[in-house]
């Protein structure tokens, strides 16, 4: 058999494999965050669906022969990087996200290195409670998966057949819809690595689907024998009555509180007329009040930077303003 011939086989051979791992790296995942029965389930869904996407896209760089081993290219050849049992070292899920030729559109490769950010938290330490408030970028990632797979090496390779929606057997009460945002006893690195995420996203991709799935389900009575075995009813996501309800959810979610960093407060303060409050000024207020107990309600710590909210800025304004001349 010819050389190239051979080489060619092969390349099939491996392409084959990281597609068939990578299917079973998803489905393991979507099935284990499905089992009811498994409590640390968003953990195990994080790893498996690296591992799946690393896979795929190693898959996808092998098909359009971009080398994704680590090397260094020498005058007259590539010194690979080796693992030290001396295996090849191929690029982890964000190199290949970060690579020019990445065939991902951007939302995908947000939600992705949201969940390898996550996956960094959560393999130094335990988590608690995480699996409701991150369902909608799991779910997104899923579909992602799904897409990406159908579309760069056919629909054969989808998994669509094997996802499905997770039923809720009890209806929400009010109260349970009005604490699901409460989320209590969310880990703090984790909060605060969701906040600091979030932050940084551009315009535009947190509201993407490809970024958070998000449904909305409304209790609806049948009108039409043939549906009244339906639970759900799906409709278009340019259709009038979509952008009815994206309209009216847009009107009750919580928006993102405004943010101040503490020299922001003090210009600003400068600015309306305190030309004597100073960081120094602001730093003893702040500690002689416990400002930055969360109990408080007026600020926040995003990474390793505080952020004081709206709340704060006006306690600082009305110190000033009862203080008299001491800072004008």
């Amino acid at each position: 058999m010819p050389a190239k011939k051979k080489r060619n086989r092969r390349l099939f051979s491996v392409k084959e494999e990281l597609l068939k791992k990578s299917r079973e790296a998803a489905l393991a995942a979507v099935q284990i965050f499905n089992n009811p029965n498994i409590t640390f389930k968003s953990e195990t869904f994080v790893v498996l669906m690296v591992i799946a996407w690393t896979y795929l896209l190693h898959a996808y760089y092998r098909k359009q022969k971009v080398d994704y081993r680590y090397f260094t290219q020498a005058p007259k050849r590539k010194l690979f990087h080796y693992t030290k049992h001396k295996a090849h070292k191929h690029w982890e899920l964000e190199r290949c996200l970060n690579e020019a030729s990445c065939p991902l559109d951007v939302g995908v490769v947000q939600n992705l290195k949201f969940i390898i950010g996550l996956r960094h938290e959560i393999e130094h330490q335990m988590t608690t409670r995480i699996d409701d408030l991150l369902s909608a970028r799991f779910q997104a990632c899923c579909i992602n998966y799904h897409e990406a797979i159908a579309l760069l090496f056919g629909e054969e390779y989808g998994i669509a057949k094997f996802l499905a929606v997770s039923l809720q057997f009890s209806s929400l009460t009010r109260q349970q819809v009005e604490t699901l945002d409460d989320h209590a006893g969310l880990p703090a690195n984790i909060k605060k690595y969701i906040e600091g995420f979030d932050g940084d996203l551009a315009e535009g991709v947190f509201d993407s689907t490809k970024f958070a799935y998000r449904v909305i389900f409304v209790p609806k009575t049948a009108n039409h024998p043939n549906q009244a075995d339906q639970v759900i009813t799906f409709v278009k996501q340019d259709s009038d009555l979509a952008k009815t309800v994206n309209a009216s959810y847009a009107v009750i979610k919580e928006t993102e509180k405004q943010k101040w960093l503490p020299s922001e407060i003090v210009k600003k303060l400068k600015a309306e007329g305190f030309p004597k409050f100073s960081m120094t000024v602001h730093t003893e207020l702040w500690k002689s009040l416990d400002a930055k107990n969360s109990a408080k309600g007026f600020g926040v710590q995003v990474a390793k930077t505080w952020y004081w909210y709206d709340a704060w800025l006006t306690e600082v304004r009305k110190y000033c303003t009862d203080a008299g001349q001491l800072y004008r």
